[in-house]
């Protein structure tokens, strides 16, 4: 079976770092791409020929909060994982709201960074060096929308959806458990699977994105439903006339 290596593109123009992770991702068996430059990262990003992104939020020519808005503009759903300074906490934030999946805070590890992108990988989809029979399917049809697990795609009258993998994740862990009230310690623990103490602002971030792609009317949730003090329900069971 061919095996195809996974591309990381990281824009990072401290030297230091940027060495520390193309050394440290390619012993890890990625292929690496580096540049120092905000603008010439957005335009290598935009060719979708990347598989993630680490980001960094202070760059020359273009920031990395801007490059991260101008991607998602532009319907590129990557993985972007941004790096930012311990004190730039605010920049964190924006950056998720933004559409960034996951954020490191300097000074980290390789090993860390290895660990998150191993991560998103094991939720999207595989390549195939042979096709495979398909023995079930996990299809969930609702008015509004079409999730398929196995594809890992959502449709909206025939048309894709474009989610990033943490908002398809986050999609298909509520359509598993209809219904039930998901407090967001235990989405954030059930879907990036790691602890993210004090960080439940990032499951707002994102059921705020899924409401803009998925629901017929963002401001009054038909599917994603929040409890005040409690968390969030999927209401898997609607009625079409409601």
């Amino acid at each position: 079976m061919r095996i195809t290596l996974k591309k990381v593109l990281v824009v990072e123009d401290d030297m230091a770092i940027q060495t520390l992770l193309k050394y440290n991702l390619e012993q890890a068996g990625y292929q690496v791409k580096t540049v120092a430059d905000g603008k010439q990262g957005y335009e290598l990003a935009k060719t979708k020929n990347y598989d993630f992104i680490l980001l960094d939020i202070m760059l020359p020519q273009m920031d990395g909060l801007e490059i991260t808005k101008s991607l998602r503009q532009d319907k590129v759903t990557t993985p972007i994982l941004i790096i930012t300074a311990r004190d730039q906490e605010i920049d964190k934030i924006i950056g998720l709201e933004l559409g960034a999946d996951d954020y490191l805070t300097k000074p980290f590890s390789p090993r860390e960074v290895i660990a998150r992108l191993k991560a998103i990988s094991r939720r999207l989809p595989q390549e195939e060096s042979v096709p495979a029979v398909k023995t079930s399917t996990e299809v969930y049809e609702f008015p509004d929308f079409t999730i398929d697990l196995d594809q890992v795609k959502v449709l909206q009258n025939g048309q894709p959806v474009q989610l990033t993998p943490k908002e398809f994740e986050l999609l298909a862990y509520f359509v598993k458990r209809p219904g039930r009230v998901l407090s967001r310690e235990k989405l954030l623990n059930g879907i990036w699977g790691y602890d993210y103490v004090g960080q439940t602002r990032m499951i707002d971030m994102h059921v705020s994105h899924l409401r803009e792609k998925i629901e017929p009317d963002p401001k009054k949730p038909r599917y994603i439903e929040t409890l005040r003090g409690f968390g969030y329900r999927f209401n898997g069971d609607v009625d079409e006339d409601a």
